[in-house]
């Protein structure tokens, strides 16, 4: 019975019995006793599974020698849970390594405790004098880092992050007198362009707002330094509740903070080397200190996220649900590879593009993520702007020619705009996506009094030109506006499937 199992404790992962019994990797006992140097903003999975995971990481090699004090905001029971826990929670870490199925069970001990910012802001603000505590990292889920005009310094606690954190420092500076010496390093994770830098002005703006004494911004200057990140790592969170019962039974004990992660992770911070020695937990081959991180995130951004824009109308239009099965299929993996190999790493100059491309081809497959393709569909035109039109048009001014397959895509997406999609989700009572910029697109096939092929390259024509849908002309790429109308019009007349096996070449079904 599961009421008979232990709850996972510290007591739990040093009995003897447990370690020689439980496929699992526990912490060493020095683990379980590290002074408290970090205070994380964010109990949610992404954190458990990303700076907990490299905290836990950096421990385990005797590199950092420190612990994390995680602050809840938003109402949830998960600081209670883990304290209840005593910080340990399992991280199952699912996915392909080198081509295989692996699985692989960790505890973390890196989260010493938890605190509630609504019940526990006295002790939230005492980790502030505390000398020990050298880094804040945060991944908020409540306001995120937005200015918040209506927050209060006297708040019990400010309701904006950005506000917790700017009281959190003024606490410090004033109770350290202002002294340089203990200053504090801050790794905002939100997935936000120059995050740290942003953070940064946010309090500065609130410190004026809120007319602190005039030593403030100064400390701030020369003490905290906020640095910008990216983070790169598929953190579902929850397992299915079978395959947690599982684990639960073949460990032998209760954990009511099951989380999964992939195998990947990338952690860039913007800094040099005297940052990445000064972080304790950066030698570490999946973490990059660079002076910019741009690069990587535009990586990211094209490869990753450009991957799935550009393959999921397609994947829809031709029935799949998920990213794996667009990846397992033989004509929409065959596309996304190709798209994502062929057009999109030829596009970029930024380090090691083509390994990178490699391991995400690799990522989409993971077979223990079930990744929505409609769910990716949110805001789809304007990721279109974002992720894949800079591929297209660094492609086509690259290479002397227009990006045959990320032409196709395109179409697909004027396809997908079309709305049939959207029609039978909503009749069978599923919700679909927001995509507001889509709806300019939709406008225009309810429009088009006849499917003929000059209103379908009249249409073409019109999107195309539309430069506050794309960020700029289309129409203007010589032979852009005619290579999406023909990919169009196969596909409206002939459906998905076999216009894109005539597009691959692989079949001459048409």
């Amino acid at each position: 019975m599961r009421a008979d199992r232990p709850r996972l404790s510290r007591e739990v992962v040093a009995s003897p019995a447990f370690a020689t019994g439980a496929d699992v990797e526990l912490p060493a006992a020095v683990a379980l006793a590290l002074p408290e140097t970090v205070l994380q903003f964010g109990t949610g999975a992404f954190l458990r599974g990303f700076f907990d995971y490299f905290i836990d990481e950096a421990n385990r090699r005797g590199a950092f020698g420190g612990s994390i004090v995680a602050v809840s905001s938003t109402g949830s029971s998960r600081d209670a849970l883990l304290n209840e826990q005593e910080g340990l929670f399992t991280l199952a870490i699912q996915g392909l390594e080198a081509g295989a199925a692996r699985r692989r069970y960790r505890v973390i001990s890196s989260v010493n405790r938890a605190l509630s910012a609504n019940d526990d802001w006295d002790a939230v603000l005492a980790l502030a004098r505390d000398p020990g505590i050298r880094l804040v990292v945060s991944n908020t889920t409540e306001v995120g880092i937005a200015m918040d005009e209506a927050d209060s310094f006297d708040a019990q606690p400010p309701r904006s992050f950005p506000g917790k954190l700017t009281r959190f420092l003024y606490e410090r500076a004033v109770h350290f007198d202002f002294a340089v010496e203990n200053g504090l390093v801050v790794l905002p994770c939100e997935l936000i362009e120059d995050n740290g830098a942003t953070l940064k002005r946010i309090v500065q703006q609130l410190s004026q707002k809120w007319k602190l004494d005039d030593r403030f911004e100064d400390w701030l200057e020369k003490t905290v330094d906020f640095r910008n990140t990216l983070v790169d790592r598929i953190v579902p969170g929850a397992l299915p509740k079978d395959e947690a019962e599982r684990i639960e039974r073949d460990f032998g004990y209760r954990d009511g903070m099951i989380t999964s992660c992939e195998a990947y992770a990338l952690f860039a911070i913007e800094g040099d080397d005297a940052l990445r020695a000064r972080l304790g937990f950066a030698d570490d081959p999946r973490i990059i200190v660079a002076p910019d991180i741009r690069p990587y995130r535009e990586r990211k951004v094209r490869v990753l996220n450009g991957g799935h824009t550009i393959s999921v109308p397609v994947a829809l239009l031709a029935g799949l649900e998920t990213v794996r099965e667009a990846t397992e299929d033989p004509i929409v993996g065959q596309f996304m590879r190709r798209a994502v190999l062929d057009e999109i790493v030829p596009s970029l100059d930024v380090p090691d593009v083509e390994p990178f491309a490699r391991d995400v081809l690799e990522r989409f497959a993971n077979p223990f993520i079930r990744h929505a393709l409609i769910d990716i569909t949110l805001h789809a035109t304007t990721k279109m702007r974002v992720r894949v039109v800079p591929s297209i048009v660094e492609y086509a001014e690259r290479a002397g020619a227009l990006p045959e397959l990320l032409a196709f895509g395109f179409a697909a997406h004027l396809a997908f705009l079309r709305g049939e999609v959207q029609v039978e989700r909503r009749s069978a009572g599923l919700t679909v996506p927001e995509d507001h910029e889509g709806e300019k697109i939709r406008a225009l096939w309810m429009q088009l009094e006849h499917g003929s092929e000059p209103a379908l390259r009249g249409l073409v024509r019109e999107v195309c030109a539309d430069a506050s849908l794309w960020g700029e002309d289309l129409s203007k790429l010589p032979g852009w506006s005619e290579l999406v109308s023909d990919n169009l019009l196969r596909i409206v007349d002939y459906g998905m499937r076999p216009a894109l096996e005539q597009h691959l070449g692989v079949s001459t079904s048409i």
